[in-house]
Parts: C-alpha cells; structure tokens; sequence
C-alpha cells in the first residue's frame, strides 16, 4: 500500500470541519431518535435494505430483501426484520451475538432519498412471531427484533449520481464475470463454473424461501 505524505491526510476533528464547514440546520433537524409516520412510510415501501454489522473479525454488509414492507414497524422504537434462507455463513448474525449495534439503509426503486436506521439488534426465534412472517408458507429462521437509535433520510445526491433507477440500468452489464466464473476462478477451477451457473435459476427458485 501506498505511504501518503502526512499534509496529505485528514487526521483530526478540526481538519476535517475545515474542509466540510457547518452542519445545514435541515442535516440535524431530519435525525429523530423514533420512526415518524413518514419515516415509517419510507421502510413500509421498501423491498431492499442492506444490514450492517460489526465483530471480532471486522465489518460485514449484506443485502436483505423481500416485497415492499418485510421489515414491520412494530412500534415506534422497534423494527423486525426477517432473516430468510442464505447461504448459512450467518456473518451479520454472528457479529450481532458480539456486538448488538446495526445499520440499515433502505432503498425504494424509484425514489432518491434513502433511509439510515442505527440501533441495537437481538436474535428472536419466538414460534409464534416466526409464523407472523411466513411467505410462501414457510417461515423464516429467527427475526432481528432492532431497538431504534436513530433514524433520518439520506438525501438524493448518490442517487442522482449514479443514474441507479434510470431505465436500462437494470440490465447485467455483459464484460462482468457470472456467479459460476467467479467460483471457477476463485476454487482453481475445484467448482464447475459452467455447471454453476446452468443450475443456478432453478436453485434459486427452489430456495428462495
């Protein structure tokens, strides 16, 4: 890794406030330490959200998704989000056992502002919640039940800037590698890359829950 020279690092409170200024008065204003109505609006009306997360071994980010509304409000301070069938590595469940702080950000296809949702998480496998949250009538493995620390709307501009819902946009780019390359070049070809990728569909509508 590079070495910078020191003048070329922000290393203090007081240099990075010189290079960012004042905190708008709208910046603070929109941060609440409850979900208001219109908050609860946005987390309603969204299909994905990505969970972060943190452990013994570092950081972790990952993607939970499921229609429009699969994380329920259940009050003003309490979110609860399912943790559906995976892949079984359970890393954001593992660093909540360490550690209860999360993240959430919440997108909406269409819309430019996003959500952030800091809280404290616990790992709830109540049978009866569990039946509450079945799709395709099977249930899933435990609920993230998130006391809510925090909650405000991150503005348009990253949206905006990266074109994410312009139309086309949805279409795999074709120079990026499939799943099953990814696991050829990755196991020294120990996984069949091709193979891979023929069953994937079938498996993933299989499992999906």
């Amino acid at each position: 890794m590079e070495i910078l020279p020191e003048q070329h690092l922000i290393t203090t409170p007081e240099q990075l406030l010189s290079l960012f200024g004042e905190v708008g008065e709208a910046s603070i204003k929109k941060e609440v330490s409850y979900l208001h109505p219109h908050y609860r609006a946005m987390i309603e009306a969204s299909p994905f959200a990505i969970l972060a997360t943190a452990g013994v071994d570092g950081l972790d980010a990952s993607p939970r998704g499921d229609p429009a509304g699969f994380v329920v409000v259940q009050d003003a301070h309490t979110l609860l989000l399912p943790e559906r069938r995976g892949n079984n590595r359970v890393d954001s469940l593992q660093n909540i056992l360490h550690d209860p702080r999360v993240a959430l950000l919440f997108l909406i296809p269409g819309v430019g502002e996003t959500l952030r949702v800091n809280g404290r998480a616990s790992i709830c496998i109540d049978p009866v919640l569990l039946d509450k949250m079945k799709i395709d009538g099977k249930a899933p493995k435990c609920v993230l039940r998130i006391q809510v620390d925090s909650v405000y709307f991150q503005c348009a501009r990253a949206i905006l800037r990266s074109h994410l819902w312009q139309a086309g946009n949805a279409e795999r780019p074709a120079s990026l590698p499939s799943a099953g390359a990814i696991l050829a070049a990755l196991s020294n070809a120990a996984i069949d890359g091709e193979k891979y990728d023929s069953e994937l569909p079938a498996r993933q509508r299989a499992t999906l829950y």
